[in-house]
């Protein structure tokens, strides 16, 4: 058994279809179905039903697909890490991240870190909460920073690195706009724009205002950051977001206020799978990201003593 039919195997399986994995491998039809033939009989099972040029996954060939990918993504894993025990100043990290980062955190972040090691290249993949905590268990991803961290997953090791004040943000002329600051009981009557029912941050309001008595009136839904600021802006309703996630939102619409009872704050921090290894690049960028805001809130506390 080859890495090469291993790889033949994979294209053909996704596309169900000889002559499209022939063209996107660069590879001549006739060669790729020998190479599979030769694969049937050295496992002794049929992988595929044949139809003319398109052919169909058998159920024991989905089995050997989900194999074949982890054992060929594990191979590949290998000769990265090989390549960074070179010269882990030279790897490449992928890093996940949830839009509610994408302001500050983690531009500042990967600022410094580029200062610092200019020659690591960096891939950037954004997912929900949710999405994120799934593609790290799968290993799919070896490193996410998001909110709040992962502490209770018996498959994945968190990092708390700070925790982040949750503020109000509600339209510039609404009836509340003016306060300095609020407690969050007093918006039992108003109408909230959540993310959908089941996201982090639908939860994190729905509990915090379940902690102080009342449910939250949701008058509408949206699942991207900017349209919920957008409806805010456009006066639907207020909502609650991480100070982080707030960004450059336009204040001659919208208004942000301190939220002083109860202290609602979401922790930020790295997560990993508790199953992989970090390779010397990823380490290096994990130990730079706990240093980096261990550092910052050292110098906060410095600069308040």
């Amino acid at each position: 058994m080859e890495l090469r039919q291993l790889k033949y195997f994979i294209e053909v399986a996704e596309r169900e279809h000889m002559s499209e994995a022939a063209e996107y491998l660069n590879v001549a039809q006739s060669a790729i179905s020998r190479q599979i033939t030769n694969l049937e009989k050295e496992l002794g099972v049929q992988l595929f039903e044949r139809k003319g040029r398109n052919v169909k996954l058998l159920p024991i060939g989905k089995v050997f697909l989900n194999h074949v990918k982890e054992a060929i993504s594990t191979i590949e894993y290998a000769k990265l890490q090989m390549d960074e025990y070179i010269n882990p100043e030279r790897g490449t990290i992928k890093i996940g991240f949830p839009t509610s980062l994408a302001n500050s955190v983690l531009p500042q972040l990967l600022s410094e870190f580029k200062q610092a090691y200019p020659n690591i290249k960096i891939q950037l993949q954004q997912g929900t909460y949710h999405e994120l905590i799934d593609i790290i268990k799968e290993r799919e991803l070896n490193i996410a920073i998001l909110g709040p961290v992962v502490l209770d997953d018996p498959l994945i090791s968190g990092e708390p690195l700070f925790y982040e004040k949750m503020v109000l943000l509600l339209p510039q002329h609404h009836r509340l706009a003016k306060r300095k600051s609020l407690y969050l009981n007093e918006l039992k009557e108003e109408d909230f724009v959540l993310f959908p029912k089941g996201s982090i941050f639908e939860k994190l309001v729905s509990d915090a205002c379940y902690s102080v008595g009342f449910e939250a009136k949701v008058a509408a839904e949206a699942e991207d950051l900017d349209a919920i600021k957008g409806m805010i802006a456009a006066g639907m309703g207020l909502t609650i977001l991480p100070e982080s996630a707030i960004g450059n939102t336009d204040s001659k619409f919208t208004t942000i206020i301190p939220i002083s009872f109860p202290d609602l704050k979401r922790s930020i921090g790295l997560i990993r799978s508790k199953h992989r290894k970090l390779a010397p690049s990823e380490y290096v960028f994990y130990q730079f990201t706990v240093d980096y805001f261990k550092n910052r809130l050292s110098d906060l506390d410095n600069h308040l003593a």
